[in-house]
């Protein structure tokens, strides 16, 4: 019986080592997407890159017009937008120069069908457009879909390149508190911003810009993060304002721990989508 008893014990206990193997087996061959499939840090990455390119869109229009027609009201896509933006410049000053917009206190729902308040604060130290201009952009409650944007940015005015474009400097250091709770983004980057095409004319709908460039910071869960540009993200202005995103580029974008994510923004078709490939598999995400 002793014997018995004892070799019941030792196929008891093979029986449970082996069942141990097979499912600690089973886990260690999940698939990689199956338990790392979230776009969100991606998603955020590319609200606050947007939001920079936002800011300096802005600027360029009423430093270059004086004015924010893109911002006023109009049609777009068949729908009317409110009366936003004023633009007030103090040219009295000797050191530099001071450019205030101003959405106003409440919600106004602006050309490009985004919802604004608050102000941009715009200093320069020379005039706008000359070689070695240095830019600070100063947000002052201001809000985009009700995310508060706070911190600065600052452009410097590099010069014409040798394919005769406009270059500028871009760094930012910036905090996005998205809305209803939904985190906060903090952001810092340092990019190179290429003027393409429509640099001689007044209106920003014939212009198109590249970007390149690294940023770093928090997503809105508070995972750390880095990015870096691998291909020219695309700004092409004769897109519908409907959607005005980054055309084509791409990032790749890794949050801490986590695999990287690769962006794609597509090639060249004005739409609001892009794809975002964790561990071999795409995702479809659509931009903000």
């Amino acid at each position: 019986m002793k014997i018995k008893t004892k070799s019941l014990l030792r196929i008891s206990l093979f029986a449970l080592a082996f069942t141990a193997i097979i499912i600690s087996c089973r886990k260690n061959d999940k698939e990689p997407d199956e338990v790392d499939s979230d776009t969100t840090s991606a998603q955020d990455q590319s609200l606050a890159s947007s939001t920079v390119d936002d800011m300096s869109n802005i600027t360029d229009e009423a430093g270059r017009a004086g004015n924010l027609s893109a911002y006023r009201i109009g049609k777009i896509d068949g729908l009317l937008a409110s009366s936003c933006a004023t633009v007030s410049i103090d040219s009295t000053a000797t050191s530099s120069k001071t450019i205030t917009v101003n959405f106003g206190t409440t919600n106004c729902l602006c050309n490009d069908l985004k919802y604004r308040k608050g102000s941009l604060i715009i200093t320069f130290t020379v005039r706008y457009r000359d070689s070695s201009t240095v830019i600070t952009v100063t947000p002052q409650n201001y809000f985009v879909n009700d995310n508060r944007i706070t911190g600065t940015k600052t452009i410097k005015n590099l010069g014409h390149n040798s394919a005769g474009h406009l270059v500028y400097q871009v760094t930012a250091n910036l905090m996005i508190f998205k809305t209803n709770n939904g985190g906060t983004i903090v952001w810092q980057s340092n990019r190179q911003r290429e003027w393409m095409e429509g640099e001689n004319t007044l209106t920003r709908f014939d212009d198109k810009y590249s970007i390149t460039g690294s940023a770093n910071g928090t997503n809105a869960n508070g995972n750390s993060f880095s990015s870096l540009i691998t291909a020219p993200l695309i700004k092409d202005m004769t897109c519908s304002q409907l959607k005005k995103h980054f055309v084509s580029g791409k990032i790749e974008h890794t949050p801490s721990g986590k695999a990287t994510r690769y962006i794609d923004f597509g090639n060249g078709v004005c739409d609001d989508i892009a794809t975002v490939t964790i561990n071999g598999k795409t995702y479809t995400i659509n931009l903000n």
